[in-house]
């Protein structure tokens, strides 16, 4: 690993949950006591259904309730050259999870390490972030959530000697 930590957040179109996870976690990297230790943040989808298309209205107006007013993102595809440049690659949902592992079956030597975000829910049990695509705004407040939950486990997890902030 580089002495950067780079994470990549996916789920199916990249407007929704992969957007919201990627946007809470660069408001936590970029803030101490994280500033410096995580590099490359970025997020995409399995399917090509919103290329170049900014996060879902909604994911945003969530993110910017919770003081994330400097979020900026256009929709893009997995490729298999993530599985290179990305030391952690976070699942939202065991559908993105097992189109993943596709992907990197065929690149057996990558460095990323590919999991399912939810495995940092804190609560022992794995958890996936569903899709709010389709609800209201009740789906997003619980994916903003859990990204927020899932971020701060992680980072507690990947970086013990740091003390992380009060929220």
């Amino acid at each position: 690993m580089s002495d950067q930590l780079s994470v990549l957040f996916v789920c199916l179109g990249n407007i929704c949950r992969s957007t919201m996870a990627e946007g809470v976690f660069q408001s936590l990297a970029k803030k101490e006591p994280y500033a410096g230790l995580v590099g490359k943040i970025d997020s995409c989808g399995t399917g090509a259904y919103h290329l170049g298309e900014e996060p879902d209205d909604r994911t945003m107006s969530t993110l910017e309730s919770h003081g994330i007013t400097d979020y900026v993102h256009f929709a893009r595809k997995v490729d298999a050259s993530d599985f290179d440049k990305f030391d952690y690659i976070f699942a939202m949902d065991r559908g993105n999870l097992e189109d993943l592992q596709r992907i990197q079956r065929r690149k057996p030597n990558a460095k990323a390490k590919l999991q399912l975000f939810g495995e940092y829910s804190g609560t022992g049990k794995a958890e996936v972030i569903s899709d709010p695509y389709y609800g209201g705004k009740q789906g997003f407040e619980k994916a903003y959530e859990q990204a927020t939950r899932f971020s701060i486990n992680f980072l507690k997890e990947v970086f013990p000697d740091v003390e992380p902030p009060k929220l």
